[in-house]
């Protein structure tokens, strides 16, 4: 039989009670021993629910689980560990504290019971205050599992209303990456027997490395590889600034480009470009950041290539021979001093030669056999490349053999890229 005791000692009813009162389902199949636990209870100031079986009790646990169970070990049908494993498993939207009622005394047979899932234990016949002490534990543990509840509770709400941050940024970003990839529209591009590949590979959604060429036509072209200081966001949207600066289609907003005759241009000398683009840099007093940079300019008939270095990384030429050497002699990043200056160097190339600029990406990465690939690891991959590639290959072929040698599980930890000129290979003009 079920029963409810729905008033306390005092006469208050469930609505009237004290917050801090807990509400306490007593089981055991002897009226009499549910009468003095009740009784002692109540005069604590619990609201107690009787029951005088294990299912009978799991029913009145389904429509209203309480805070604190006191039911004894051995009634008919269902035990009382047989019972605590079943609530365990059918209330799970808050903890309830379980004590377990026995005549045992066995240290072996009280192991057995809490393992079995009980958190406490009472032996017959029950003290009062013995009672109110094991209560007064269990409301204990009860309070902090409350709190940690709440607690966990906030710490969902704000993890969900982050997670739908991360998750519109994110969408910002994979949009930011569309955008920044259309800044390098090509990854090759042929002038008769002569090529460029370009790369470019962010560490992350987005990056402050850019790659890119122009043409005024003549067999003319400007080409240039930067890295812009530090990561993220603000790298990448002065990246944006920087291919507005230097626009394959907008010539009259090219500083690249000047203006010579009616409506054509021709390509200014690499010194007043770098000189133009630090002129605009240090003006705007909004930007902290600066760049590194090589701006070429080449001539695909005579196979001149004008070139200034502004801090980026020395350029490396791949004679067709298969010797290597690296050019320049470093020069200022654009940005950081109003008054600076560059010089100019010039290469010749000849048919099948290779000129490569590339960001510190490469050669800064650490490898899996321990440093940085460095430039002598560059020299040696670009070299292998150099031998696997059909037209447009070249740069990937690089990248993959460089992604097998750097350090597993890391990870780019810096934008990788580069552009290649090929100049008049045999290859390409049979």
């Amino acid at each position: 039989m079920i029963k409810a005791i729905v008033q306390t000692e005092d006469g208050r009813t469930p609505g009237d009670r004290p917050r801090a009162v807990r509400r306490v389902l007593v089981v055991d199949d002897s009226r009499m021993q549910r009468k003095i636990l009740s009784t002692q209870l109540a005069r604590s100031g619990c609201a107690v629910v009787e029951a005088g079986t294990a299912e009978e009790a799991l029913q009145l646990c389904d429509h209203e689980p309480p805070d604190l169970v006191i039911s004894d070990w051995m009634m008919p049908g269902m035990t009382g560990i047989e019972f605590c494993q079943q609530l365990r498993a059918r209330v799970a939207a808050h903890y309830v504290y379980f004590i377990l009622l026995t005549s045992k005394t066995e240290t072996a047979e009280i192991a057995r019971g809490l393992e079995g899932g009980a958190d406490d234990f009472l032996i017959k016949p029950v003290s009062g205050d013995e009672l109110r002490a094991r209560i007064a534990a269990g409301e204990r543990i009860l309070r902090m599992e409350r709190e940690l509840t709440d607690k966990n509770r906030l710490l969902s709400s704000a993890l969900g209303e982050l997670q739908g941050l991360y998750d519109s940024i994110n969408r910002d970003l994979m949009q930011a990456k569309k955008i920044q990839e259309s800044l390098v529209p090509e990854r090759t591009r042929r002038f008769g027997a002569s090529q460029f590949g370009l790369l470019l590979k962010p560490s992350g959604h987005i990056g402050g490395d850019l790659v890119g060429l122009f043409t005024p036509g003549l067999n003319q072209v400007g080409f240039y590889s930067l890295d812009v200081s530090g990561h993220g966001i603000s790298a990448a949207l002065l990246t944006a600034r920087l291919a507005s600066y230097l626009s394959p289609s907008n010539f009259s907003q090219n500083v690249a480009m000047e203006q010579r005759q009616w409506h054509f241009y021709g390509l200014r000398r690499p010194s007043e470009v770098a000189a133009a683009l630090n002129a605009r840099m240090t003006a705007d007093t909004g930007i902290d950041e600066y760049f590194t940079m090589i701006y070429g300019v080449a001539d695909l008939f005579t196979g001149s290539v004008r070139m200034v270095q502004c801090g980026h990384p020395h350029p490396l030429i791949l004679r067709a021979d298969g010797s290597a050497e690296f050019l320049g002699d470093g020069g200022m990043p654009i940005g950081m001093f109003p008054d600076a200056t560059w010089q100019e160097f010039e290469v010749v190339l000849k048919r099948g030669d290779r000129i490569l600029l590339y960001s510190d990406g490469f050669t800064e990465c650490p490898m899996k056999e321990g440093g940085m690939l460095g430039a002598d690891g560059l020299v040696r991959l670009a070299g292998r490349a150099a031998c696997g590639g059909g037209d447009g290959e070249y740069l990937d072929d690089l990248f993959w053999r460089f992604s097998q040698e750097m350090a597993p599980g890391t990870g780019l930890e810096d934008d990788v890229s580069a552009i290649m000129l090929e100049f008049g290979s045999v290859r390409d003009s049979a």
